[in-house]
């Protein structure tokens, strides 16, 4: 996860609902960013994540304070860091990163370093999309047995999968024949609306509001 941001800004504040408090960053009221209550509200978006996420390296003060000036006649000059709340992936692109994940581990280890310090920066979400074929068909236990086939037909892929699942933090995998990037599993389960963090062990993990889950295979 991000690190904590250096709140170059004196943006942080305390929401409190009911008996539960939150950090949160504001984007209005803050001195020097007097001109962020102007800018559209997808750009208002954008700057709350600069001032969250500042961490003095990819995200300076001086990308917040050009962000918050943004004149929309002048031309571009500053290029601005983005740092999404998660990550959604399909087969093709996800496992290629699943890989690349774990061969970062092994080297580290090899490196005498902690492997399980190699996690995704931001919570990912794979989802294996459009992978089972029409075998069969014309039979009512067509899509099951496309399904089982797809399984045994690339046993050593999904088990590579279902142990990434396990071994690497904030890391979610959806099984083939759920459902597609494009369907319900996006507006169902990755779409969530509010994002916060919570201390671990260790470091902090992401919460969200989650909506129902639908009904799922299991490995």
């Amino acid at each position: 996860m991000p690190a904590a941001s250096k709140d170059s800004f004196a943006a942080k504040d305390t929401l409190t609902v009911g008996e539960n408090s939150y950090d949160i960053y504001k984007i209005v009221g803050v001195p020097g960013l007097e001109n962020a209550k102007n800018l559209p509200f997808s750009l208002k978006v954008l700057l709350e994540n600069l001032i969250r996420t500042e961490d003095g390296a990819n995200i300076t003060a001086e990308h917040i304070q050009a962000l918050a000036d943004w004149d929309p006649s002048a031309d571009p000059n500053v290029e601005i860091q983005f740092t999404p709340a998660r990550v959604i992936m399909q087969d093709f692109t996800g496992v290629p990163c699943v890989v690349d994940l774990a061969t970062m581990r092994e080297a580290v280890g090899d490196l005498g370093g902690d492997p399980d310090k190699v996690n995704p920066l931001a919570p990912a979400d794979l989802v294996i999309d459009h992978s089972v074929i029409a075998d069969l068909f014309g039979r009512e236990d067509a899509f099951e047995r496309n399904v089982e086939i797809e399984y045994e037909r690339n046993g050593e892929r999904y088990q590579f999968l279902r142990w990434g699942q396990g071994a690497f933090n904030d890391f979610k995998v959806v099984p083939p024949a759920v459902s597609s990037v494009r369907g319900k599993i996006t507006r169902a389960r990755c779409s969530m609306l509010t994002w916060w963090t919570m201390p671990v062990p260790g470091g902090t993990t992401l919460k969200s509001l989650k909506a129902p889950w639908p009904q799922r295979r299991n490995w």
